[in-house]
Order: C-alpha cells, then structure tokens, then sequence
C-alpha cells in the first residue's frame, strides 16, 4: 500500500504538482523526500536532478537529504530513472526487502574529472532492487556504477546487471575505499582502480575482476580465492561476527518502522536470501524523531523516557552530550545527519549498557578541543563495567567523524570504545587533508588519535582512519579483531622533529598495545604521501607485541609519490621500505606473529 502520492519537502518548482502528504506519513523534515510509484516519472526526475544539481560539488556544505522510494517499480526499459547520488545523499527503499523497490535505470555515484572518485565520500545507497537501463549518459549507467572512496557504503542492495566500483568516465579514474554489505551484484563486478575496497557478507554472481593493493573479503558467495599478495585478495570464509544497520520501513498498512537486525556469527551471504532479515521491527512511534534545531535536553528528554532516535537530515550544534543510557536503544540518521561539537562537547556518549545501535551519523569536531567525539561506555579509568555480550553487541554502522574539512575543527580522539563486545561496520574517522580555507594544517585541525578501543572482544569490520598526528589507531583490549583496515599518514608535518616519539620517526597506523596478549586482523594497508616534507620517515606502520596470540594477517604498505615519505618497514622493524623510488609500489607481509615476518 502506498503511503500518500507526496514528495515531503518538494522545491517550490514542482509544488504544485504534488498532493499534501497523506496523515500517515510522519513529519521527516523537508529533506526527506518520499517518492511512490503512481507519481509520474517526470516529476520524479526533475527532484532527483534537482537535488543532485544542488549536491553534486557541494563537499563542505549543510545541505543533507534523504530521498526515499516507498515499494513499488520505478522506470522502465523504455524510461529509465537516472539517480545520480551526490554529496550527503542517502538514496533507500522503503520495502521490508530489497525486492520490494525495483528501479528500472540505475543509482550512480560518479568522479569528478580532476580528480576521479578520490574525494567521492558521503553518500549511501539501501534496501533497493536496480535494473541497469542505459539512459542517454550510456557512459555512467551502462552499468550500475558506484565509484566511491570512503563514507559512501552499499547495502542491501541487489543489482541484477554488472556493477563498476571504478569511475572509467573520468580522467584520472583512480578510486579508494569501497564499502558494500549485505547486497547481491549478479552481474559480477568490477574493482578496477579501486585502491583499497571492502565487501562484507554479499554474492558477488559472476565473479570479482580486478585489484591493486588491498582488497578483502568476509562472508561473501563467489567471493575471489585467498591469494594475497599476487594478487592482494584477503579472503574469509565468514565473517566472524556482524549486525546489519538498522533501516527504516514501510509496513502492509502503511506505517512507518525501524527494523533492527540481529547479530550474527560466523556467517555467509546476505541476511534477506530466504526471507526478512532476522531481527525486531520498532513502530516509528518509538522513536522521537529529531530535527535540526531541536535541543539536546529535548533529546535526552525522550531518550531518558524510553524512545529510540531517529536524526533526521541536516546539521545540529551540540553543546552538551546527547546521552545513550537505556540498553537496545537504536539510533538511525538519515542523509548524513552531522552533529558538530560546540564549545568541546563530546557529541554523543553511551553508557554501559548492552545491545545499542548507532547507525548513519557523522560526527565534526568544532574549533575548541574535545576529548572525544563519541564514547561508547565509561571506560576503566572511571569504574566502568564495560557491559556487553557477544550475543547483543553494541553496534556502529556507517559512523564517520571529522577534524576540519568544513571549519576548523579539534578532537583529541574521535570515537573511544570501552564497551566489550563492540561492533565497528564501516567506520571512516578522517582528519580532513583538505577543505574549506583555514580549516586545515597541522596547527589548525589538530587530532591525536581516530580509534581508541579500551574494550574487550571488539570486532571491527571496515575501519578507515587517516591522517591523525600521532598513533591513528590504538588497540589496548583483549581478544580484538579486524577485518579490512585503511589508512594514509598524515601529509602535512612540518618537519622530522614535529612527527616522532621514543627515538621512533613518526607514529604507526596501527599500534596494539604492548600489554595486549592476543589480537587478529587481515587485510591492512596503510600509505604514506607527506607533501609538506618530502624528507620525513615513518619507521613502520604497523607495531604490535610480540606474542603468538596476536597474528596479522596480509600488511600492505605503499608510497604515493615519487617525492614524499618513506615508511621504513611494515611492522615492528620487518618487511621492505615504500619510497618515493618504488612509488605506487605495494610493499607486503603475508603473516606476523611473535616477531617474525612472512
């Protein structure tokens, strides 16, 4: 049943078109645009280019949208519907699965000629069937193409044609940091320039063609063979422990829901192949549904009554931590909804409980310091008893965090996990190496560390952390794991004397702490490109104890240019030196483990 034949928040150029919206349709916001299939393909054309138009160069901007398909088919072969995807555009279906919203056309994220999709990031696509149909762009949707880097995932998504991660339209075409879960590609796809790409508990049909220095897979069907490091496929069977993001719904009558899946262990191929994703549908009524402007005391008014969160598109200041406290509360953004630090507040904290969800949010660091952007538990220098259980793990799916980019921005860490048992699904904290003017240098956006995580039995599957100042990721609990790890070093020390510790040049990507006894991971890279100083040496990237419980599985290390940085090693004074003579080289350790390499 379709609910209502309105776009919510439609531009004043198609209003008139358009019905009032139906009682039923909650109140999203005006970025939040529903479609359904009676209206006609013409006006849904004119708003998707719209908001594309508006989007497509906007990466530092405010605007945010979400544009929402609720069940039904979408073009033809005859008419196709051309979705292009901009910056801070989720694009969903609004079906229980992805069958029940087809797109005949096809819901492309491209490059941008100068620089391919190297700065492709903040945009999504979910919950949707797409029939690739060539429209008169034939070059970007001959087939489905998602040519992204990071902060850009594809989920539950199911392509019926070939699909390209690569953007071969653009010149250069190169490409870094794919993310897709949960999703069918039957065509098969192709990697193509993609540096660095992700693919997590998907069928991948037809196959997996290309790689160029860090490609892992986890859980997936037809997934290529392990063969890293010629060529670089890190290949798990299953993925050891996962929780698909939470999605909004609509039901047979017509109302507006939450589905919250359930974890999972060891597990292989998409949660919807033989039926609805396991897990808990939550009325929208249980949410208090958040718009820019609403305060943080009326926030945590609802969420200390008991309502789950739901952040609808935009940009909120927060000055005092929105406080997650009561177990199994699901918090969803839409459309890239951005809390940004106010006077070094920490944006979000969760307390120790077990079982919450936080999915679809990004976090900026404002320009007076805070210790951190989002806390998840109390932590063991404050009593805390780091609640949880492998069963109902606390979980974070597509949380992105920034220092800098849009304004100047500090943080001494990004995201802080002390809880154990905690769930990393696709995490980008990203100390910005460009953005507006004034909003970057190693003085302005300043950042110690992306990941700090205190907890036990923490998994992370997808974690992209660049360019932070001194260690970029700092393990210290027991028992951690993760799968696909991306990295580049900060570009813009000074000098030698600004980037050392400990008589060691520079800090490690990656850093588990000393007192740790065991720790897994497969499939790391990590980069180097310092264009401020040239002459400046990481002495490795990777530092780990030398114990047999902590094995490290696949290391990548890689040069940018031909004239800036070294990384001396790979891991804890082992494996060859990436310069600037073997530039675009991948310099590789296939196993690590109580100190010896291979």
């Amino acid at each position: 049943m379709a609910v209502g034949a309105a776009i919510l928040g439609v531009l004043a150029s198609t209003q008139s078109a358009v019905a009032e919206p139906s009682p039923t349709t909650p109140d999203l916001g005006p970025n939040v645009i529903v479609f359904t299939p009676d209206m006609p393909q013409a006006d849904i054309q004119a708003k998707v280019d719209s908001v594309y138009s508006e989007q497509v160069d906007n990466e530092m901007g405010t605007q945010r949208y979400a544009l929402l398909f609720e069940p039904g088919t979408y073009g033809s072969p005859s008419s196709p519907l051309d979705i292009k995807v901009g910056y801070y555009t989720e694009v969903d279906g609004l079906g229980q699965d992805p069958s029940a919203v087809t797109i005949n056309g096809g819901v492309t994220a491209t490059g941008r000629n100068g620089s391919g999709a190297l700065d492709t990031f903040w945009r999504s696509v979910s919950n949707l069937t797409i029939h690739v149909v060539p429209t008169a762009d034939g070059c970007h949707t001959g087939n489905e193409m998602w040519a992204v880097s990071q902060a850009a995932p594809m989920r539950r998504v199911d392509v019926k044609d070939y699909t390209t991660f690569m953007p071969y339209c653009e010149n250069p075409n190169y490409a870094s940091g794919g993310f897709v879960a949960d999703s069918k590609l039957e065509g098969g796809a192709l990697n193509g320039s993609q540096q660095q790409f992700y693919v997590r508990n998907s069928d991948l049909g037809a196959g997996w063609s290309n790689a160029v220095w860090n490609q892992v897979f986890s859980g997936d069907i037809n997934a290529p063979a392990q063969s890293f490091p010629n060529p670089p496929y890190t290949t798990l069977t299953a993925t050891p422990v996962s929780r698909e993001k939470p999605y909004l719904y609509v039901d047979a009558s017509g109302s507006y829901n939450v589905f919250a899946p359930s974890a999972q262990t060891d597990s292989t191929g998409t949660t919807w192949a033989d039926g609805h994703t396991p897990g808990r549908s939550l009325p929208l009524s249980s949410f208090f549904v958040a718009h820019p402007g609403d305060s943080v005391a009326k926030i945590n008014s609802a969420l200390a009554q008991g309502k789950n969160l739901l952040v609808t598109p935009g940009v909120y200041d927060i000055a005092h931590s929105i406080a997650v406290k009561r177990a199994d509360t699901v918090v969803l953004g839409l459309g890239m909804a951005t809390l940004t630090a106010q006077d070094g507040a920490i944006p979000m904290t969760v307390a120790d409980v077990q079982g919450v969800d936080i999915a679809g949010l990004t976090f900026d660091a404002g320009p007076v310091n805070s210790t951190t952007l989002l806390r998840v538990g109390s932590g063991h220098e404050k009593g805390g008893k780091h609640v949880g259980t492998a069963s109902n793990p606390t979980a974070l799916q597509d949380v992105f965090f920034r220092i800098g980019g849009p304004h100047v921005g500090k943080a001494t860490t990004s995201l802080e996990v002390n809880s154990d048992h905690t769930l990393l699904d696709d995490i980008w904290a990203w100390r910005a190496d460009h953005g507006v003017p004034g909003s970057v240098g190693w003085t302005v956006n300043t950042a110690d560390t992306g990941v700090v995580v205190n907890g036990d039995d923490v998994t992370a599957t997808g974690l992209f952390v660049e360019h932070y100042q001194k260690y970029n990721v700092v393990w210290n609990g027991e028992r951690g794991r993760t799968v696909f790890f991306q990295n580049e070093l900060p570009y813009d020390a000074p000098n030698q004397a600004a980037w050392q510790h400990d008589g060691v040049n520079g800090y490690a990507a990656y850093k588990v702490a000393d007192s740790v006894t065991t720790h897994e991971a497969w499939g790391l890279g990590s980069y180097i490109y310092t264009n401020v100083d040239p002459t400046l040496h990481a002495t490795q990237s990777f530092e780990v104890p030398n114990t047999p419980g902590v094995v490290m599985h696949d290391l990548t290390t890689v040069a940018l240019n031909t004239n800036a940085g070294t990384i001396d090693h790979v891991i804890n004074g082992q494996g060859p030196a990436a310069t600037g003579a073997t530039s675009g080289v991948a310099h590789t350790v296939t196993t690590y483990t109580d100190g010896t390499a291979q």
